[in-house]
């Protein structure tokens, strides 16, 4: 098990807003001393992870990094990483950030076509910038501080007032959206990447188009002056690094290679090395002339960004954890030695989470290899098991709360010991991922559910595979066992549930009603009904005649997760929508929505005790629910 070693201290002088990240005198009120509660919706007891990494950037005195992530920007202590504090308030996700140069505002971009001010010392949305009619990629204030630049989705510059709030100018010019913009050192110039693959500059005084520069094949996605004003370079997803010369546009030199797309290009506060990042990999170059210094890998995904601290001594970097790693990373670099100086992560999208037997932990998996055990009382981060070889897609405890189950799409099923957290067994037959795990009620069976459109049932002490069930006709996407233990049921992207006999695998029945893909599958804990989730809809079974009782309706996108409470009495559902839904399983009531992730809920599980939900989502965190008596 590898320990966090992260700081739950906290600074309980920050201030947080009663709602939408704002605050006034008379609401102000400390942080609660564990950051798990920070900013919770309504109904929420505590918060697992922290959400996926978007952006990072120092504060110009380098004591504060800002951290965006799918949830909101987190605040820390550049110095000892401690959480300073948790920024919501846009409807949608933020994609750009910046530090006024005097560091008391932090400028927020996002995809409502918003722009907030906060104040960086207590969390106050200071003021809101409407007037942007496409989503906000890239903000930029001027050195003096006095102007904010925004550039969006529709290719679209606009220029703000960055103590009224006024927006001063519109500059139109790009066919296509702005992904990076950068002022000169002196003011005079502002320079903004496009998709289009031109660059253009911009008087910043009075908004002319001086002129555009040319020359990439592909999307520019970054640009950055050197801090001595000399040279402006532009990274592209052509795999190519230009320097153009800051004052006349100039094309100076193309720096090439064995590059990937080039999505982040940064200069050192003393303009002489340009770390340049792309996917897995920061490259580190001479500015002079134009050497390939050194290469720092540690990412395994996609950067999604970089910055130095302004001392030059210490870059950060971010990336994503998009393509299966152990999810998104904040990596410290020493800038000299190129030697990794420290790593904090945050979670990526999470896929599934389930409890103990016994109620005291919560084990999640996500996006990546990963899988997170927390404790299901304190909300804490308990460790975690690593060994996949690629995504964690279902986890699944035995009946006796002493081997917890793992299916991936390394194609393998792995038992781990849940007291010394040592992988026992990998189980291999499967030639798809493994969309679901589930054992028997006797603890005796496992079955595994796959993109190979079957079913395999193991000996779960022995790990010989028994047998394999055929019979749909896409990926097996959720199987469960009836709690007698009589019957197994599967639900697949072909629209259809299967029962199969649990003692002799035969398939009994399947049951089409459903007109879309079926996610999730549950049984009541009487094992007399057969709850399945599919497009916008539940859909009840008589689980012994396979006939049809009831639809339930609500939700507004795919149902990914339906589960019982373990007293019977409640219903509960994940979806696309972003919600969480309570049904009553007696009349079929929607009872309570819960709404507080900022992505797709993808799995819902109840405490044993039947009064807390947690729900897992893609916006990288779990979030644990009070349920009503």
């Amino acid at each position: 098990m590898k320990s966090d070693n992260r700081s739950t201290d906290s600074k309980e002088q920050f201030l947080v807003a009663e709602s939408r990240g704002s605050i006034t005198p008379q609401s102000c009120k400390p942080l609660h001393p564990d950051p798990t509660r920070w900013k919770l919706a309504e109904g929420a007891k505590a918060r697992l992870g922290k959400g996926e990494i978007d952006a990072i950037a120092y504060s110009p005195d380098g004591t504060q990094l800002a951290v965006r992530s799918s949830i909101g920007i987190w605040l820390y202590d550049a110095h000892t990483g401690a959480e300073i504090n948790l920024l919501t308030g846009h409807t949608d996700s933020v994609n750009s950030m910046a530090y006024s140069p005097d560091g008391k505002t932090l400028a927020s971009g996002s995809s409502d076509k918003t722009i907030c001010l906060w104040d960086a010392h207590t969390g106050e949305c200071k003021r809101t910038l409407e007037g942007h009619t496409g989503e906000i990629r890239s903000i930029v204030y001027t050195p003096d501080g006095g102007t904010l630049a925004s550039g969006s989705w529709s290719g679209e510059i606009r220029l703000w007032d960055a103590h009224t709030g006024e927006c001063k100018q519109t500059l139109r010019g790009h066919t296509w959206e702005v992904n990076s913009m950068a002022y000169s050192p002196d003011g005079r110039t502002l320079a903004s990447g496009s998709s289009d693959k031109t660059i253009c500059l911009w008087d910043a005084h009075t908004g002319e188009h001086k002129r555009t520069l040319e020359g990439h094949t592909r999307e520019v996605h970054s640009v950055a002056y050197s801090p001595d004003g000399r040279t402006l370079a532009s990274g592209s997803s052509d795999k190519t690094i230009c320097f153009w010369d800051a004052v006349t546009g100039e094309h100076k030199q193309t720096l090439r290679g064995d590059m990937k797309e080039v999505y982040f290009v940064a200069y050192s506060p003393d303009s002489r090395v340009l770390a340049s990042g792309s996917l897995g990999e920061i490259r580190l170059w001479d500015v002079a002339t134009g050497e390939h210094k050194q290469t720092l890998r540690g990412h395994t995904d996609y950067l999604t960004s970089m910055a130095f601290s302004p001392d030059g001594k210490t870059l950060a970097s971010a990336s994503s954890g998009a393509s299966g790693s152990s999810g998104g990373t904040i990596r410290l670099w020493d800038v000299a030695t190129g030697q990794h100086k420290q790593t904090r992560e945050h979670t990526d999208s999470v896929r599934s989470v389930v409890y103990s037997p016994d109620g005291s932990t919560l084990a999640s998996r996500s996006g990546g290899r990963t899988i997170r055990l927390w404790d299901a009382r304190t909300a804490q981060y308990k460790g975690s098991l690593s060994g996949h070889t690629d995504c964690v897609c279902s986890l699944t405890y035995s009946p006796d709360g002493r081997t917890l189950a793992s299916g991936s799409s390394d194609k393998t099923l792995r038992l781990w010991s849940v007291y010394t957290t040592e992988h026992n067994q990998t189980l291999k037959k499967h030639t798809g991922q493994i969309n679901s795990v589930a054992y028997s009620p006797d603890g005796g069976t496992l079955a595994s559910g796959s993109s190979d459109k079957t079913l395999r049932l193991w000996d779960a002490h022995t790990g010989k595979h028994k047998q394999t069930l055929k019979g749909h006709t896409d990926e097996v996407y959720s199987v469960v066992y009836s709690p007698d233990g009589k019957t197994l049921a599967s639900g697949s992207l072909d629209k259809t549930v299967r029962l199969w006999d649990a003692r002799t695998g035969e398939h009994k029945q399947p049951l089409k009603r459903h007109s879309g893909k079926i996610y999730s599958v549950a049984y009541s804990p009487d094992s007399r009904t057969l709850a399945s989730g599919s497009r916008k809809e539940i859909r009840l079974w008589d689980a012994y005649t396979g006939k049809h009782k009831q639809t339930l309706k609500g939700h507004t996108g795919e149902v990914y997760s339906v589960a019982y409470s373990p007293d019977g009495k409640t219903l509960a559902s994940g979806s696309l929508d972003k919600t969480v839904r309570l049904w009553d399983v007696h009349t079929g009531e929607h009872k309570q929505t819960f709404s507080g992730h900022t992505k797709a809920v993808e799995s819902v599980v109840f405490s044993p005790d039947s009064r807390t939900i947690a729900s897992g989502s893609y916006d990288g965190t779990v979030l644990l629910w009070e349920v009503a008596s």
